[in-house]
């Protein structure tokens, strides 16, 4: 009877880093100390990682190569801008949802944890700016494109986080693709290009039009604050 094959070093570090951060906490725990529990030695460990928080998240580099591969893809060029950075976005859904308990122990784990949320919000940037710079190629020719871009790359991201919150606040018992689809459809409805981009809920009937008047230079919270006082 042959034994189960062990698992790669790099997961060997990282349940073991798990087990003890959430054992003895993240602060409390040394390299040592997972090196120990993996029963490998410290080269081994910064051989796969560069410190202590990028061995919670193991996942993210792959998973930023696969983004920036599938945006550089040319058969995408004819795809609307905004439908393909949404379905970059999926990929990193993707990841998570590949292996929900890690996920959900990760993200109780961050909460807690003050510099593995620095960590992860500067994973965030990465690809929320993987996606800025997707777009404002694809913008180049607009006179607002790099504005438009970056607008449209921070709102993809937040309604992807939202949506990924919500499941891993559900322990992963919700449908994570629902989630993400409703979050990305705000995104569509308002920056698409498409002529079929249709809102939460539908097309807005004829009648449902507002026209505010206001004079030049008025601050556009106050006009949307008009907008919003009408509407309720």
């Amino acid at each position: 009877m042959t034994s189960a094959p062990k698992p790669p070093m790099r997961d060997t570090l990282v349940a073991a880093a798990l087990q003890l951060f959430t054992e003895h906490g993240f602060e409390q725990t040394t390299v040592d100390d997972i090196v120990a529990l993996a029963g490998v030695g410290r080269r081994s460990f910064f051989r796969y990682f560069p410190s202590k928080e990028s061995v919670v998240f193991p996942d993210h580099e792959g998973c930023l190569r696969e983004m920036t591969e599938f945006l550089a893809d040319p058969e995408g060029d004819a795809a609307d801008p905004v439908d393909r950075v949404g379905d970059a976005a999926r990929l990193v859904l993707r990841m998570y949802t590949g292996d929900p308990e890690f996920s959900v122990r990760r993200y109780e784990l961050t909460r807690q944890v003050p510099a593995l949320r620095s960590h992860e919000l500067s994973v965030v940037r990465r690809y929320e700016r993987t996606l800025a710079n997707y777009l404002r190629a694809r913008f180049a020719a607009r006179p607002d494109g790099r504005l438009r871009a970056d607008v449209i790359a921070a709102a993809v991201v937040a309604a992807h986080n939202h949506a990924l919150r919500t499941w891993l606040r559900s322990g992963a018992t919700i449908d994570p693709d629902t989630e993400v689809d409703r979050a990305l459809q705000y995104v569509t409805a308002t920056w698409s290009d498409r002529e079929d981009r249709e809102p939460e809920g539908g097309d807005v009937p004829d009648d449902d039009v507002v026209v505010m008047v206001a004079r030049r230079g008025t601050p556009m919270w106050r006009v949307v604050q008009g907008v919003q006082g009408v509407l309720e």
